[in-house]
């Protein structure tokens, strides 16, 4: 045996220390040790932030690899040396249907009547037939502007229809007198006179003209079913039917070579085609359209373009 040292312990003998059951590890940075058991309730937390991160990392990875693609460029120019193509189909003509004037397709168009029956030689009265085709612009402008060019068939017709004017007594494609006006005689009065306006019918405006606006190209005037309605101006029936889409029973009167007036939505007609109205007259009966509150819609058309109404009609007081 060994010399006992005064700790008890032996010469020569090597002491073991004892062993902590409880493994501890030191946090970096903190200098604090940290139990086993903390680090094991730590785990799953870190593993879940580990999948959460490693989608976006891969798909950073992926991005950075593949090249980037450029928008494609369209260009907006038109290339040096083509002319811009003329679409044809402006170039428009109607086919003439049972009931329909000239008066009615000009209006329908937006284009003036005399200049509608210039463009297709049709001279006073201004008689048109079922399937006769009407061009609805001039052939001299739709031709400079590469539109179209009048072919032989086209000039032969208009040459035939400038002959038939011809021995029947009037020029092609003239225009009435200013102011001439058919009166019941049959006589034509060639004194002009000025247009004095005045209201179609008592009631609130409840729409006003905007121009430019195809569904406001005159004005609305409210009242109840039935209630008189009057010539704005005097002058001729030139259209009284129901063949214009949108205006139901529909009158229209001519006051001079310039200016016509129309009034829509009507319950009843009073007038025919042909009559002479004199300002302030019953031409019809205020109906309704589309099943809603009573109202006449009304229009004056200066060579074919919609005008305010309410430029013209007398201020109310």
């Amino acid at each position: 045996m060994g010399r006992r040292r005064r700790d008890g312990s032996h010469a020569g003998v090597r002491r073991v220390p004892e062993r902590d059951d409880k493994r501890k590890i030191v946090l970096p940075g903190a200098g604090r040790v940290a139990p086993q058991h903390c680090v094991r309730q730590l785990a799953p937390l870190l593993g879940r932030m580990l999948l959460l991160c490693l989608p976006l990392f891969v798909a950073g990875a992926l991005s950075g690899c593949s090249a980037p693609k450029r928008a494609a460029v369209v260009s907006l120019e038109q290339p040096a040396g083509k002319k811009r193509v003329v679409n044809r189909s402006r170039y428009q003509y109607h086919r003439v249907r049972r009931g329909d004037t000239l008066y009615t397709i000009a209006w329908r168009y937006g284009v003036d009547y005399p200049d509608l029956a210039r463009w297709n030689s049709i001279g006073y009265p201004y008689t048109i037939y079922p399937g006769q085709r009407l061009r609805l612009s001039d052939v001299a402008d739709a031709a400079a502007s590469g539109v179209l060019r009048p072919t032989v068939r086209q000039k032969r017709a208009a040459d035939s229809s400038a002959t038939r004017s011809a021995k029947s007594g009037g020029a092609p494609g003239k225009r009435p007198s200013p102011g001439a006006h058919r009166t019941e005689a049959g006589k034509v009065a060639t004194t002009p006179r000025s247009l004095l306006w005045s209201w179609p019918a008592k009631g609130q405006v409840l729409q006003r003209y905007a121009k430019g606006d195809p569904a406001r190209k005159g004005i609305k005037i409210g009242g109840r079913l039935g209630q008189r309605v009057a010539a704005a101006e005097s002058g001729k029936v030139v259209y009284a039917g129901s063949g214009l889409i949108g205006y139901g029973r529909l009158i229209i009167i001519k006051h001079n070579k310039n200016y016509l007036s129309a009034y829509g939505y009507n319950r009843r007609l009073l007038v025919a085609e042909g009559d002479v109205v004199k300002r302030g007259q019953s031409v019809a009966e205020m109906g309704e359209q589309g099943g809603g509150r009573p109202k006449l819609h009304f229009e004056i058309r200066r060579n074919g373009t919609p005008v305010d109404p309410l430029t013209l009609l007398p201020r109310r007081r």
